[in-house]
C-alpha cells in the first residue's frame, strides 16, 4: 500500500486497464484509495463489469457522474475529507481547465501530506494519479510550481506518512525525472516513442542491470495490448520481480473504453451506494466558509451590490441591507491627532481620490486588524506640481515662482533647471533609485501611477536637470539624483506591497479583473477573465483597457499576463 507503482505505455496499450485492475484489488481487501482522474474515465469502478450489479463504494467527487461537485478552491477540503474520514474518493477533474487542475492539485496534495504527518491519520492508503505528467510535468508552466512540488514531496517520503502512490501516463518524457526515477515498481506496456523509450532508460539507470534493460527494450514496442513487465528491484525479496504477464479483466464496468463503430454505449444499471448526506454537509460547510473568506469573492459581492444599487430608480425604495455592528476601540488623542494632521494635509491637496483615501485611513487606525498606516505608502500619488513657465526669447529673465512648502525638495537645490522639480519628479526618482539596473518607462508607470503623458514630463524633467541618465531605453540615477532625493527617503512598494497597493486603489470593477490576472501570471485569456469575474464582454474589456493603459497588465491577442514589474522586490 505505500509503494509507489510507475505504470508506463503509450495511447490505449492498457495502462488504465491495468490501474483499474491494482485498484480494484486493494479495494477488495478494504484499503483505502484515492484516484485523480482528468480525462473522467474511472467512474465504472461503482458497478460491476456488466453494469447489472454494484461496484465499490468509492465517492466520485466532480465530473459529470459527481455525488458531490469539485470546486476548484476546494483541494484542502478533499484533503481533509481523505486524512479524516479515510474514505476511497474518484477526484474526477474533467470539468476543470487546465489552470484550475494545478490550483486544486497544488492544494490537495499539499494538504494532504501534511494532513499524514499527523500519527493519527498515518493509515496506509494508495493515490493514483491518471495523466501524471499533468501534475508531476518535466517543464512545469508558471502556476504550476506549488502542485509539482507536491507531488514531488509525496513520491519520494510520502510512504513514511502511508501514502502509496501509482502514476500513470502515456508520456514518460514529458513526467518530471525527480518523480520517475523513485518509481519503486516499474509496470511497463507497448511503447514505442524514441523519447519515452529514453525516459525509461534513466529508470533503469538507476535500478536495473544491462541484461534486463536490453530484453525490456527489445520487447515493449511489440507488445500485445494487456501485456506488461512488472519490475521491482528488491523488493518484496531481495531477488525482486522481473516479469511479463497478461493483466486479467477488470470486475468493474470499462467506462474508459474506447468506443466503436456502430457500437451502442452501454450505461450500468446499478452503482455501489454511497453515504453522502453528511458528506455533503461537511464540505457544503467548509467550502461556503472558504467562499465568505476569499477576497475574490468578497470584491465580486460588492460588485454586484454596487451594480443593484445603480439600477434601483431614483426615488425608490433602497434595498434592504442587514447590517452588524462590530465594536471598535475609541480613538485616544493621540489618534484623534494623526486624523487630524492627515486631514489637514490632505485637504491642501487636490486629486479626485480624497475622500477614498481619508476612509483607507480611518480603517487602517480603528481596525488594528488591517494593515497599519505606515503600509499605505504611495496613496497620495496624484499630487499637484506646480507648473512654471520658462522665460521665452522676448521675455524678461524672472525668478520661478516659489513652490508650496509640501511639495519643496527635502533637500536644499543648485541650478534654476532643478529649483522646478516637486513630488512627481521626486516620486520618479525614488522609484528610479530602488532599481540598480534602470527602469522602462512602462515599468516606471505601474510603480508611480502616473499616465504616459505625465510620466514622460517628470523624466525629460529630470534628464534636463541631470538627476537621471537614460541609456537603451532604460533610466537610472547618477550620483546627483542620490543626493538631490537624499538617504532618508520613503521607498515605494515593490512586489507583494505594490500588488496591494493598486488592488486598494483601482475602483472595484478593475480590481476584480486585476486580482484574477496577478493569479495567472503564466498568461490568462479574457474569456477565462470574464468567466472568473461574472462581466460582460463589454465591461470586462474596458476594465482591461483601463488597466493596460495604466501599465499594470499586458494583453497579447487574447491573453492577458499582469506587468512582470509586479513581481519585483528590490
Amino acid at each position: 500500500m505505500t509503494q509507489t507503482f510507475g505504470i508506463l505505455a503509450k495511447r490505449r496499450a492498457g495502462k488504465s486497464y491495468t490501474a483499474r485492475r491494482i485498484a480494484e484489488q486493494f479495494l477488495k481487501a478494504g484499503q483505502q484509495v484515492a484516484v485523480v482522474d482528468p480525462k473522467g474515465d474511472w467512474w465504472g469502478i461503482r458497478s460491476s463489469a456488466d453494469g447489472k450489479s454494484p461496484g465499490f463504494p468509492v465517492i466520485i467527487l466532480g465530473g459529470e457522474r459527481a455525488d458531490v461537485p469539485l470546486e476548484v478552491n476546494g483541494g484542502e477540503v478533499v484533503a481533509k475529507l481523505v486524512a479524516e474520514e479515510r474514505v476511497s474518493v474518484l477526484l474526477d477533474l474533467s470539468l476543470f481547465r487546465k489552470h484550475e487542475v494545478a490550483t486544486f492539485m497544488g492544494q490537495f496534495l499539499e494538504n494532504l501530506y501534511r494532513l499524514k504527518a499527523r500519527e493519527t491519520f498515518r493509515t496506509p492508503m494508495m493515490l493514483i494519479i491518471d495523466e501524471a505528467d499533468a501534475v508531476a510535468p518535466q517543464k512545469p508552466y508558471k502556476g504550476e510550481e506549488r502542485m509539482l512540488g507536491a507531488a514531488e514531496d509525496i513520491v519520494r517520503r510520502g510512504g513514511q506518512r502511508g501514502i502509496g502512490c501509482t502514476l500513470i501516463t502515456q508520456r514518460s518524457a514529458v513526467l518530471n525525472k525527480n518523480v520517475l526515477t523513485q518509481v519503486q515498481m516499474l509496470v511497463a506496456l507497448r511503447t514505442i516513442a524514441p523519447q519515452d523509450l529514453a525516459a525509461l532508460n534513466a529508470w533503469i539507470d538507476v535500478h536495473g542491470t544491462e541484461k534486463q534493460r536490453e530484453k525490456l527494450m527489445a520487447s515493449l514496442p511489440a507488445l500485445p495490448t494487456g501485456d506488461a513487465w512488472f519490475w521491482s528491484p528488491g523488493w518484496p525479496t531481495t531477488e525482486g520481480i522481473f516479469q511479463l504477464v497478461t493483466v486479467s479483466p477488470i470486475e468493474t464496468f470499462d467506462s474508459g473504453a474506447t468506443p466503436k463503430p456502430g457500437q451502442k454505449r452501454v450505461e450500468p444499471k446499478r452503482a455501489a451506494d454511497v453515504d453522502l448526506e453528511a458528506l455533503r454537509r461537511q464540505m457544503s460547510a467548509t467550502i461556503e466558509r472558504a467562499k465568505a473568506e476569499d477576497p475574490k469573492e468578497l470584491k465580486k459581492k460588492i460588485f454586484e451590490l454596487k451594480r443593484e444599487l445603480e439600477k434601483r430608480p431614483e426615488g425608490g425604495p433602497a434595498p434592504k441591507v442587514e447590517t452588524k455592528i462590530k465594536e471598535v476601540p475609541v480613538l485616544g488623542a493621540k489618534e484623534r491627532q494623526v486624523i487630524a494632521r492627515l486631514e489637514k494635509v490632505l485637504s491642501s491637496l487636490d486629486f479626485h481620490q480624497i475622500t477614498h483615501s481619508l476612509s483607507i485611513i480611518r480603517q487602517k487606525l480603528i481596525d488594528p486588524g488591517l494593515p497599519r498606516v505606515d503600509e499605505m505608502r504611495g496613496i497620495f500619488r496624484r499630487a499637484p506640481v506646480a507648473k512654471v513657465r520658462e522665460p521665452g526669447p522676448a521675455s524678461p529673465a524672472r525668478e520661478p515662482r516659489a513652490l508650496p512648502r509640501n511639495q519643496r525638495a527635502s533637500v536644499e537645490l543648485d541650478g534654476t533647471s532643478r529649483s522646478s522639480l516637486g513630488i512627481g519628479e521626486r516620486r520618479c526618482a525614488i522609484a528610479i533609485a530602488q532599481h540598480p539596473n534602470g527602469v522602462t518607462r512602462e515599468q516606471l508607470t505601474t510603480l508611480t501611477g502616473y499616465k504616459r503623458s505625465t510620466r514622460n514630463a517628470y523624466l525629460k524633467r529630470l534628464t534636463k536637470a541631470g538627476l537621471v541618465d537614460e541609456n537603451m531605453r532604460r533610466f537610472f540615477i547618477n550620483d546627483s539624483g542620490i543626493d538631490w532625493i537624499g538617504s532618508d527617503y520613503q521607498p515605494l512598494p515593490t512586489g507583494v506591497e505594490l500588488q496591494r497597493y493598486w488592488l486598494q486603489t483601482l475602483p472595484v470593477g478593475e480590481a476584480a479583473v486585476f486580482q484574477v490576472a496577478l493569479q495567472h501570471a503564466g498568461g490568462i485569456s479574457r474569456e477565462e477573465i470574464g468567466e472568473q469575474t461574472n462581466f460582460k464582454r463589454s465591461t470586462r474589456n474596458a476594465y482591461l483597457k483601463r488597466l493596460a493603459v495604466r501599465e499594470l497588465v499586458k494583453i497579447s491577442g487574447d491573453v492577458v499576463r499582469p506587468s512582470e514589474t509586479l513581481f519585483e522586490a528590490t
